[in-house]
């Protein structure tokens, strides 16, 4: 199994930034038009899979490994299309979606890592890949958080009303009929970037035991994910260093 070219390598940073992007501009878009973020959640364990599903790590088993994260991939793509069909009545669709997201983008934030790290130059598509990681925990536990909203209501509470609602749906509260695709979950992705960052302006919080421990998971991974990138970029450049000493 060879491993990806530079070529592969860069296009696929370039094409997760951009995913990634796309999901928050949807998100953006005026009321009635941000479910088209759905889409882009959808495209997004196919672009996981394109841009790290190749063969990037040593040791035991790497084919292997290979193979199960592309399955893990797959499945986690299906999942989410039967999460977004399914109404909000169902709500143990979102339990599978929890699991399966977690453990993808855990593991895509490690592969990425392995990828930056055999990078021997920083330029800018490296740096595309080391942001699209970034913003991929971000979406990805605004997706979490969402599915924790849709699988147990009144996980997350605003402090602007006790009262509004964090789901959304034409306008008005989320009713147990609306397919989850129509479902406005922009105030938690706002949420999850307020955790990641760990900014806390305390207009949104956690109300349940296990969304306040899943908000410590998604500050935790975003701090170990920058911990690392920055580790592997700055080798980089000291390695860039070196080189260009020896050579003069």
């Amino acid at each position: 199994m060879k491993w990806p070219s530079l070529r592969h390598r860069q296009n696929g940073y370039v094409s997760l930034l951009v995913t990634c992007l796309g999901v928050m501009a949807c998100l953006v878009l005026p009321h009635g038009l941000r479910q088209l973020a759905a889409v882009g959640y959808l495209a997004l364990p196919l672009v996981l899979l394109r841009t790290l599903g190749g063969r990037i790590d040593e040791g035991r088993w790497p084919t292997f490994r290979m193979h199960t994260y592309r399955m893990l991939a797959f499945v986690t793509w299906v999942t989410s299309l039967v999460w977004y069909l399914t109404t909000l009545s169902h709500r143990s669709t979102g339990l599978p979606l929890l699991m399966l997201w977690a453990l993808l983008v855990i593991w895509s934030c490690e592969r990425l890592v392995l990828m930056l790290a055999q990078e021997r130059r920083i330029n800018r598509e490296v740096l595309f890949g080391a942001l699209a990681g970034y913003l991929l925990i971000g979406l990805a536990a605004g997706l979490l958080f969402s599915a924790l909203e849709t699988v147990a209501p009144g996980s997350f509470a605003s402090s602007r009303s006790m009262d509004a609602p964090v789901l959304r749906w034409q306008g008005t509260n989320a009713n147990p009929s609306s397919p989850v695709w129509a479902v406005d979950f922009v105030e938690l992705n706002y949420f999850a970037f307020v955790t990641l960052t760990t900014t806390g302006y305390g207009d949104i919080h956690p109300v349940t035991p296990q969304t306040q421990m899943l908000c410590v998971m998604v500050a935790i991974t975003g701090t170990v994910y920058l911990a690392m990138v920055m580790g592997v970029l700055i080798s980089r450049y000291t390695a860039r260093d070196v080189e260009d000493e020896l050579e003069n």
